[in-house]
């Protein structure tokens, strides 16, 4: 009993101090966690600042790309000048408002005087600029100082932009002002210094902008906040170019810290009402919820980053770290290189081996990647068959040139994809930052048109961006220009006819329609720069009708028993060519069966099923599908037999060699024979000499096209031949 005794208070006192240790020990973690959570919050929040600050500058830019699409334009100073309201009213104002959202425009003339006015959609008063004016004046002053001065250059080298833009108050109400002057987009509109007109926009920042912002980076309840009223520290302010506050944009703070602390709160509260066993249980599983809590906030940041086939940093994390590379370098002698990386031929993979067989070469790619560059570079997936690797302290272009060497030489190696073995190749284009003021914006774009000359240039290889190369882009805009003024009756377009001849070369079984374009300037241009130019940048559509329908015009007024005229295969992607063509025939009067539409034979390994939709509605109207250059591709067995093609033409690198080369001749003479296997007719392109002909002929080749025979014609010459039947007259074939 006594023992029982003396041992009570014992206890007792050993249980005292376990649930005091315990009591101290869970205020400790309780006031850490308060701390902690104030911590995260306070982070969260400057984080939070950042995204509205960082939204705010897109969106000010965005007004800015949004006036130029119409200020650096040859009709905008046209129409101003002429005073054409319908025009600057759908052009330069109400289609800011409806397109855009901007909510007043107001053009001024040389003098400063509003000559146009346009406020929430609605065009008024030009007077009406007169409310805005002292606001908007500063900007407008600043601007026509800029334009006084000689034309100065960005860091890229390229023309400074003309424009001056402030955030202001208008009636109590923040906005974004931009200010422009009209210029002129070619050589063909020239205007004085200091008779610019100015384009005058402004954009209000309303809970609807705001709210765009705030959804991008996840954030709730943003709202402007006048000053008037008070602002939490959940807030950034408007700030003037003079350094005015003209209002907040605020928002309902995340508290990630705040949040977890009320969830663990009633667990804590059990906890401090049970035994210190359980007391103890709860906090071995606190501990794991905290660990699983963890662990899942890093695997949503992880997949937030990172591709998910791949592992690789998306280009999200890419984008970042480009730029924060950027920015260390610019503090030292170290150099960066950009290398965009694209898969040749990654989409005949996917078609014919399937997209598990492709997502495998994407993932197998990836891995060869990371292991080739070092530790501190970064490959990153872009998307697709696109990557990208930053490569640091790189002390010349020949480093970064090693580098693509050696991917290269990796990605040559052979491809294990399920059951198959693949060879594939890459093209790589590089860039190399050029100092402390390289734009990571304008990294992108570099490696990306180099990446463009190095699959244009032959695959398999890499390109090193150089200077030249925007030049190249500038000649190939200004092309385009002339082109589409060409196409709108500019003239200089024209069509040459070349003869297709039987074998006695003297009987003209039909011609095929050559284009050319002798430009005003540089001469007659090569058919290959403009064609593929016109491809480039959509032109190819219009530029393929005019051919057409010139065509089609030149042969309903003779007896050629065809024309023939080459189609890019973009022009069969489109699924309205056949209606489109079904048009030119019914308008010129020309009988289908005489027309004849050549192709390349890539457009067969496509499987697309437009192209197939359309080749079999052509064949159906009558209209016959030649495969031009034939032999020089991937050709196909079961493709020419599902195509059902009506015409093969041998390709003039075949004949070249033909009387030179044993194993051209037996090229060419198996091309004949799968012709005529497939019951289709053949025609032998580029015969230069006799010997070509006899061998052709002694094949069975029946048609036959070449400077031997004849060039390229103009109509009149073409017509003029003797094995060419008397032309019918032009009226009495349209009747028929």
């Amino acid at each position: 009993m006594s023992q029982r005794t003396n041992s009570s208070p014992l206890t007792h006192q050993v249980t005292l101090t376990v649930l005091t240790l315990a009591v101290f020990a869970l205020a400790m973690v309780v006031g850490f966690g308060f701390f902690a959570a104030a911590q995260t919050d306070n982070a969260s929040l400057e984080r939070q600042k950042l995204f509205i600050a960082d939204g705010l500058k897109d969106r000010i830019a965005s007004v800015q790309r949004e006036q130029e699409s119409i200020t650096v334009w040859d009709d905008a100073i046209i129409n101003v000048k002429a005073g054409n309201r319908t025009w600057i009213e759908e052009n330069l104002s109400v289609w800011m408002y409806t397109y855009y959202g901007h909510n007043r425009v107001y053009i001024l003339d040389a003098a400063n005087h509003p000559i146009h006015a346009m406020k929430e959609g609605k065009v008024g008063d030009p007077s009406a600029y007169g409310e805005d004016e002292p606001v908007v004046l500063p900007a407008i002053e600043k601007l026509r100082g800029m334009l006084a001065q000689p034309p100065k250059d960005d860091a890229s080298g390229q023309p400074a932009k003309m424009v001056a833009q402030d955030l202001v108050s208008l009636g109590g109400q923040p906005a974004i002002l931009s200010v422009m002057p009209l210029l002129p987009s070619s050589d063909r509109v020239t205007q004085a210094p200091g008779t610019e007109y100015l384009h005058v926009s402004v954009e209000f920042i309303t809970n609807a902008v705001i709210n765009k912002i705030a959804e991008k980076y996840l954030l709730e309840g943003a709202r402007l906040v006048p000053l008037s009223q008070p602002v939490g520290a959940a807030a950034v302010p408007l700030v003037d170019s003079r350094g005015v506050i003209l209002g907040y944009v605020g928002w309902d703070q995340e508290r990630p810290g705040l949040t977890l602390v009320r969830k663990m709160t009633p667990a804590l509260a059990i906890a401090l009402l049970v035994a210190a066993g359980v007391l103890a249980f709860l906090l071995r599983r606190l501990r794991r919820a905290s660990s699983a809590l963890q662990t899942s906030q890093d695997e949503a940041q992880y997949l937030a980053f990172h591709d998910t086939l791949t592992g690789l940093p998306n280009r999200a994390l890419f984008e970042d770290r480009l730029r924060r590379t950027l920015l260390f370098a610019s503090h030292d002698a170290a150099r960066v290189a950009l290398l965009y990386l694209d898969l040749d031929r990654f989409k005949h993979v996917n078609d014919t081996l399937g997209h598990p067989a492709g997502d495998e070469l994407v993932r197998q790619t990836a891995a060869r990647l990371r292991k080739t560059i070092r530790e501190v570079d970064t490959v990153a997936r872009l998307g697709g068959d696109e990557f990208a690797v930053i490569l640091l302290d790189v002390p010349d272009i020949r480093s970064a040139e090693d580098v693509a060497d050696r991917l290269l030489q990796r990605l040559c190696e052979p491809f294990k994809l399920i059951d198959d073995q693949v060879f594939v190749s890459a093209s790589i284009g590089i860039a190399l930052s050029a100092g402390p003021e390289t734009d990571a914006d304008d990294l992108l774009r570099k490696a990306d048109i180099a990446l463009y000359e190095a699959k244009k240039n032959g695959r398999g290889r890499y390109q090193v961006f150089a200077g030249d190369m925007d030049d190249l882009l500038l000649r190939k805009r200004k092309v385009e220009a002339e082109l589409r003024k060409a196409l709108t009756g500019g003239g200089g377009i024209k069509l040459a006819y070349q003869p297709v001849f039987a074998t006695d070369g003297r009987r003209i079984l039909g011609a095929e329609a050559l284009i050319r374009w002798s430009h005003e300037v540089h001469g007659a241009l090569p058919a290959a720069q403009f064609i593929a130019i016109a491809e480039e940048r959509g032109l190819i559509g219009e530029l393929g009708k005019w051919a057409l329908s010139e065509a089609c015009r030149f042969a309903v007024g003779t007896e050629l028993p065809w024309i023939a005229v080459n189609i890019s295969p973009m022009q069969l992607r489109d699924a309205g060519f056949a209606e489109q063509i079904a048009s030119i025939l019914k308008e010129t009067g020309l009988d289908p069966a005489r027309l004849q539409l050549e192709t390349t034979e890539s457009v067969l390994l496509e499987h697309n099923e437009t192209i197939g939709a359309v080749i079999t509605a052509l064949r159906q109207s009558g209209v016959r599908i030649v495969l031009d250059d034939f032999g020089t591709g991937y050709s196909s067995l079961s493709y020419l037999r599902r195509q059902a093609i009506d015409k093969l033409k041998i390709d003039r690198s075949f004949i070249r060699l033909l009387d030179e080369d044993r194993s051209a001749a037996a090229i060419v003479k198996a091309l004949i024979e799968l012709a005529l296997a497939l019951k289709v007719e053949v025609t032998a392109e580029g015969v230069e000499t006799d010997e070509q002909k006899t061998l052709l002929v002694g094949m069975g080749c029946n048609q036959l096209q070449g400077y031997l025979l004849s060039p390229p014609l103009e109509p009149g010459q073409l017509l003029a031949l003797p094995g060419l039947p008397s032309a019918v007259p032009e009226r009495s074939a349209a009747r028929a």
